[in-house]
C-alpha cells in the first residue's frame, strides 16, 4: 500500500510503498477513506533531531477515517464495510482515567509506549490503518468522511476545550477565538451552538476572518498589537469569560492574557511555543489558565451526534494521497482554508 511517511529528520515527508498490516488479535484495519492534515504534524516535523521522540520512518495523520476492512481475533461486534472515524489519543484501556473514556489524559500511556495514530503509531494518511482496539471506532453512518473526518481533532479538541468552560458562558458574555483557522472555524461554530455567548474571532489573515465570520463569528479583529484593546472597548471593559487560543505562539498567548475577564478562562490549545504569566498583578483575579489535550472518547460520539443533526459547516480542502506532500506545503504557506482533507484512492 501507499502511505505518507516523514522518514528524515529535516526533509519534506514523501508518499512511499509500505507492506500493508494485517490486524492481530483484538485489532481492526480500516480502508482509509479520509485523513485529515495538522498543524501538530508540522509541529513534529519541525523538531531537532534532539528533541525527536515519535520514529522513523513515521506514517503521518492522527485525523482518520476509514471503512472497516478486516478484524483480528477476538474483536465481535463490528461488521466489515462499517464506516468509522478513529479516535486518536490512545491510553490503556483499564485505569480509572480510561474507564471514565478520558484516554487523553491516561496516566499509563507514555509507560506502556501507547501512542496515538501519526504521532509516533503508523497513521492515517495511507490507503490503510491498523487501529488497537475497536473501542477507538466511532461509526459515522452515512456522514461524509471527508467533512466528518476533522471532527476527529479540530473539532474534537475545541468542542473538549469549550465544554470545561460552558457555565461561564451566559447571555451577555464574551468568547474570544484566537486563530479561525482548521480548529477556530470549528470552534466558533460549537460556542455559537452551544452557548449564548457573544464571539469574536482574532486572525492575522483576512481571508481566515472572512471564514470567522462566514460561521458565525459576532465580530472578527485583525490580531495585532491593537486587537487586546478592541476588544476591551468591544466589551466595555470588562474582557472575556473565555479566550480559546489556537495558536500558542507568544504574542496571541500574551494577547489572551490581555483580554480576559476577571474570573474568566484562558485557554491555549495551540503548540505555538508561547508561555503564560500567572499570578497577582499579571492576571485579572481568578482568571484560570489551562492547556487541554484533545478531548475524550464520550465527546467524540457527542460530536457525531452533532454531525448528524447537520449544525457543523466544516470547510475542507481535498488533495489525493499522492498530492499529499503538497497539502502539507499549503499548510505551512498559511492558503489553506479549513482542513485540509487527504483523500486515498479506494479498491
Amino acid at each position: 500500500m501507499r502511505a505518507l511517511q516523514y522518514r528524515e529528520i529535516g526533509r519534506a515527508p514523501e508518499v512511499v510503498e509500505v507492506p500493508t498490516p494485517e490486524p492481530g488479535p483484538g485489532q481492526v484495519l480500516l480502508e482509509v477513506t479520509a485523513a485529515g492534515v495538522c498543524h501538530s504534524d508540522a509541529f513534529v516535523m519541525g523538531l531537532p533531531a534532539e528533541q525527536y521522540t515519535y520514529g522513523l520512518p513515521l506514517t503521518l495523520g492522527h485525523e482518520g477515517a476509514g471503512r472497516v476492512a478486516a478484524v483480528g481475533a477476538g474483536v465481535q461486534g463490528l461488521e466489515i464495510g462499517t464506516n468509522v472515524v478513529v479516535y486518536g489519543p490512545w491510553g490503556c484501556g483499564t485505569c480509572r482515567t480510561c474507564a471514565r473514556g478520558r484516554e487523553n489524559y491516561c496516566p499509563r500511556a507514555a509507560e506502556l509506549g501507547i501512542v496515538p495514530p501519526g504521532l509516533g503509531a503508523p497513521g492515517a494518511i495511507a490507503e490503510h490503518l491498523l487501529v488497537d482496539s475497536p473501542r477507538h471506532l466511532v461509526p459515522i453512518g452515512d456522514l461524509d468522511p471527508v467533512s466528518t473526518v476533522p471532527l476527529t481533532d479540530a473539532g474534537l479538541t475545541p468542542y473538549h476545550a469549550i465544554k470545561r468552560s460552558l457555565a461561564k458562558l451566559v447571555p451577555g458574555s464574551t468568547a474570544v477565538v484566537i486563530g479561525a483557522g482548521g480548529l477556530g472555524h470549528v470552534g466558533i461554530q460549537l460556542l455559537k451552538h452551544l452557548s449564548p455567548a457573544r464571539v469574536v474571532a482574532l486572525d492575522v489573515s483576512e481571508r481566515k476572518l472572512q471564514l470567522a465570520r462566514s460561521v458565525g463569528a459576532d465580530d472578527v479583529v485583525t490580531s495585532d498589537a491593537s486587537a487586546a484593546q478592541a476588544v476591551r472597548e468591544m466589551t466595555g471593559g470588562r474582557g472575556a469569560e473565555l479566550v480559546l487560543d489556537f495558536v500558542g505562539a507568544q504574542p496571541t498567548v500574551d494577547t489572551a492574557l490581555a483580554v480576559a475577564a476577571v474570573d474568566g478562562d484562558v485557554t491555549i490549545v495551540g503548540i505555538g511555543g508561547g508561555v503564560a504569566g500567572v499570578g497577582f498583578f499579571r492576571t485579572p483575579f481568578a482568571t484560570s489558565v489551562s492547556a487541554p489535550y484533545w478531548g475524550t472518547r464520550g465527546e467524540l460520539h457527542e460530536l457525531i451526534e452533532l454531525a448528524h443533526r447537520g449544525v457543523l459547516d466544516v470547510h475542507t480542502q481535498t488533495f489525493s494521497l499522492s498530492d499529499a506532500p503538497q497539502a502539507y506545503e499549503a499548510l505551512h504557506a498559511g492558503t489553506l482554508d479549513g482542513r485540509a482533507v487527504i483523500v486515498p484512492p479506494l479498491g
